[in-house]
């Protein structure tokens, strides 16, 4: 039977850091609600992984030595998982603001992303993203040998489709400069969204020497889509 025919199974809904969070299952495949609202499913995963795909193929076409990622969202891993197989990346730092979620990817989400929490390149980071991000981008002034190639902003369906109302500051120029200040020269940002977004990409233009928008076409038949800016 189709997926997407299923009813839903609610497997644990709970009281999260920054309000009510979900997880369900429609058939073999997961979905997470946040507030109410429908934050990510299993079946949305490639756009996430062409960003963490694209942006690693372009560093590596720079000939750069053992990589470093740090994202913000954990998801369903996929962006992770992405990361993880390609054997230049020795080092990813994510930041997950729900543990409900973090516990998740140990459990049921861990078997559809081969539970990529267990790799010991991964750093797993309980917390706010943006705190994490001032921490990082200090370290990377005070030594450019921990700055990162490459930072994924996964923790919203977009700019204007927000998890959280404070993550309005990860898209608005301080935020992107924070972001900036995290990549080493010719590090690139991602932005995973469901559409293009004309006021974020202007944001992106001001700051970044390149940006690009990419889409492809998820299990659903609808497009995902993300932004690629280059330091």
């Amino acid at each position: 039977m189709d997926w997407k025919a299923q009813e839903v199974e609610v497997i644990e809904r709970c009281r999260g850091k920054a309000g009510e969070i979900q997880l369900q299952r429609r058939g073999t495949e997961y979905e997470i609600i946040y507030n109410g609202v429908f934050l990510m499913a299993t079946y949305n995963g490639a756009s996430e992984k062409a960003a963490i795909r694209e942006a690693l193929k372009k560093v590596i076409a720079r000939e750069r030595g053992p990589l470093s990622v740090l994202m913000g969202g954990l998801g369903a891993g996929y962006s992770l998982r992405e990361a993880l197989d390609w054997k230049e990346v020795n080092r990813v730092v994510v930041s997950e603001i729900e543990p409900a979620v973090i516990r998740w990817n140990r459990g049921s989400l861990g078997q559809v992303n081969d539970w990529a929490l267990s790799d010991q390149r991964v750093v797993m980071i309980s917390g706010d993203f943006v705190e994490l991000l001032k921490a990082e981008a200090a370290a990377a002034v005070r030594d450019n040998s921990k700055a990162y190639e490459i930072v994924m902003v996964d923790t919203d369906n977009g700019s204007s489709w927000l998890s959280l109302p404070a993550n309005d500051y990860l898209y608005r120029i301080e935020g992107l400069k924070l972001i900036n200040h995290c990549l080493v020269p010719g590090g690139i940002a991602c932005f995973w969204c469901q559409e293009r977004e004309a006021v974020f990409e202007k944001r992106l233009v001001e700051i970044y020497s390149e940006v690009h928008f990419n889409t492809i076409m998820e299990k659903t038949g609808k497009e995902g889509a993300y932004f690629l800016a280059v330091k």
